[in-house]
This record gives C-alpha cells, sequence and structure tokens, in this order.
C-alpha cells in the first residue's frame, strides 16, 4: 500500500511538473519575443536618429539660403504644391546618400524660403528600404518647364513643347515614380516620410 501511495505521489509530480513547464515555456517565449521586438525597434530608431542627424549635418547649408542651393545647381522643378512645399533638383545628384539629396523642398513666405524636406525618387520601390522603416508615395509621369510649372503626361511626346500654363520652355520629363520624402527641417505629425505635410498648409498660396 505504502509503496503505492510513494507511486502516485511520483505521479503527480511529474504531472504537476509537465503542466508548470507548459504553462511557463509559451510565457518565456512570449517575453523573449517582446524583448526582441524591443530590441529591434530600438535599433530601427538608433539607425534612423543616426540618418536624421547626418542629413541635417549635409544640408544645414541650404535649411534658409535657397541661394546657396541654387549655387550648388539645385534648379525649380515644381512650384508650391499644396502641403508639401517648392521642389529643387539637382540633376547630378544620382543614386542614394542621406547627405547628398538629389531634391530640395522648401516652403516659402514673403522674402523667405525655409527647407523644410529632402527627397529622393526612384522607377521602382526599392527592394531594401534606404532608410529604416522608410515609406513611399507616387508621382506620375509628368513633363517639366524651367518654371517649375508641369503637367501630366504618360510619353515625351506628349508633351506640350512650352508651358501652357505659363509659356515657359520644356526642360524635361520623366516617367512615374516612386517618392521617399525626409521630413527633417520641418515637422510633420503625420510622419517623417510621408509625401503630404498638414502643418504646411499656411504656405500654401506661396
Amino acid at each position: 500500500m505504502r509503496r503505492l501511495l510513494i507511486l502516485a505521489a511520483v505521479a503527480a509530480i511529474g504531472a504537476s511538473t509537465a503542466v508548470a513547464l507548459a504553462v511557463s515555456a509559451p510565457a518565456k517565449t512570449r517575453a523573449e519575443g517582446d524583448s526582441l521586438q524591443q530590441a529591434a525597434n530600438t535599433a530601427t530608431a538608433s539607425h534612423l536618429t543616426a540618418d536624421i542627424v547626418a542629413a541635417r549635418l549635409a544640408t544645414s547649408k541650404y535649411a534658409t539660403s535657397l541661394a546657396r542651393a541654387k549655387a550648388d545647381g539645385y534648379g525649380i522643378i515644381t512650384r508650391m504644391i499644396p502641403n508639401m512645399g517648392y521642389h529643387f533638383l539637382n540633376p547630378k545628384v544620382t543614386g542614394f546618400d542621406v547627405r547628398k539629396p538629389p531634391i530640395l523642398v522648401y516652403e516659402h513666405h514673403g522674402n523667405v524660403w525655409q527647407l523644410a524636406a529632402l527627397e529622393w525618387v526612384f522607377t521602382t520601390v526599392p527592394k531594401k528600404p534606404p532608410l529604416p522603416g522608410a515609406r513611399y508615395g507616387v508621382f506620375g509621369a509628368a513633363c517639366h518647364y524651367v518654371d517649375g510649372t508641369f503637367v501630366f503626361a504618360n510619353t515625351q511626346s506628349n508633351c506640350p513643347a512650352k508651358s501652357p500654363q505659363t509659356g515657359a520652355a520644356f526642360n524635361f520629363w520623366h516617367p512615374r515614380l516612386i517618392t521617399l520624402h525626409f521630413w527633417i527641417w520641418y515637422p510633420n505629425p503625420s510622419g517623417v516620410y510621408i509625401g503630404y505635410n498638414p502643418t504646411v498648409a499656411p504656405f500654401n498660396r506661396g
């Protein structure tokens, strides 16, 4: 009888241990998963911070000086796009370098020009995001004119020789583009990568 009681006790201990392991293992796995996710989020934030610092240091010379940007090769490609800004392109800048954006986005009020965002464009969505957590927009195929006016057109052959709005000379055409904005000089409550920024609405009239 005593032997039977001992065996029963051992069996009960084993069963309770198995139940404890079954319950605690998923909890541990969840905790490890949360820790890994937190570490990944921290690493992403750290990389993004480093990119913002590098970009701001490299473009600080343009922050309040459109003249300096023009002297370095940036020319207007769009006038004020509502809730976005005026776009200036340097055609000599190619590829992706957070310190060398091909496009500068400015806000304008009176005689003051304020750099607000940097921008890169791609023909397709990059397989690997060039910036942590990058989000993209789209700009349709368009004909651009030397004064910053533009019209959408699927092919360059459909571009008017002069701007329909102002009569300005033709500058260039581009196909549909994937855009990446980087709002590092003006806060965007919608997100650092979102193309449109509601807080620049007061500048919409230029």
